[in-house]
C-alpha cells in the first residue's frame, strides 16, 4: 500500500506547484505589492521524504519543502503614464515570462497526470489481486 503514498505525496508536491505557477501567471503585471515592490516569481523547491512503513523497504515520496522567491532583478520599462513610474517614468515590473510559466504549467500538469495514471494502475493491479484471491 505504500505505492499509493508514494503517488500520493506526489500529486500533492505538483498541485502546489501549479498553484504556484497559477500566482506568478496571475501576479505578471502587479507593480506594486504589499511590500512596496512588484511581485517577485515565486518557485517550488521538492525535496524527498520516506514513506515507506516497513524498515525493511526503503520508498520515498516526493514533498515540497519550501517556496522561493526568483533572484533576478525585476523588468524596467519606460511608461512616465504609468501611477507606479518613478521620477525617471520607469516603472518596475514582475521579472516574469508568461510563456515560461505556461511551460512549466504543462510539465506540472503532465506530471500530475502521470502520478494520477500510476496511482491508478496500482489500484487496478491490487484490484486484480483480489479478484485472484476469490477464485
Amino acid at each position: 500500500m505504500d505505492i499509493f503514498k508514494v503517488s500520493a505525496s506526489a500529486l500533492e508536491a505538483h498541485r502546489v506547484r501549479m498553484n504556484t505557477i497559477a500566482s506568478n501567471m496571475a501576479n505578471a503585471q502587479t507593480t506594486k505589492t504589499e511590500s512596496g515592490g512588484p511581485y517577485v516569481r515565486k518557485d517550488v523547491v521538492f525535496s524527498t521524504m520516506p514513506v515507506s512503513s516497513k524498515r525493511s523497504e526503503k520508498l520515498d515520496g516526493v514533498r515540497v519543502s519550501e517556496i522561493v522567491e526568483d533572484k533576478k532583478p525585476p523588468i524596467t520599462i519606460y511608461d512616465p503614464g504609468h501611477p507606479d513610474a518613478d521620477e525617471n517614468g520607469y516603472v518596475s515590473m514582475p521579472n516574469i515570462n508568461v510563456i515560461e510559466e505556461m511551460v512549466n504549467m504543462m510539465m506540472a500538469l503532465r506530471a500530475y497526470e502521470a502520478n494520477v495514471r500510476a496511482f491508478n494502475t496500482s489500484k487496478g493491479m491490487f484490484q486484480k489481486a483480489l479478484e485472484l484471491g476469490r477464485v
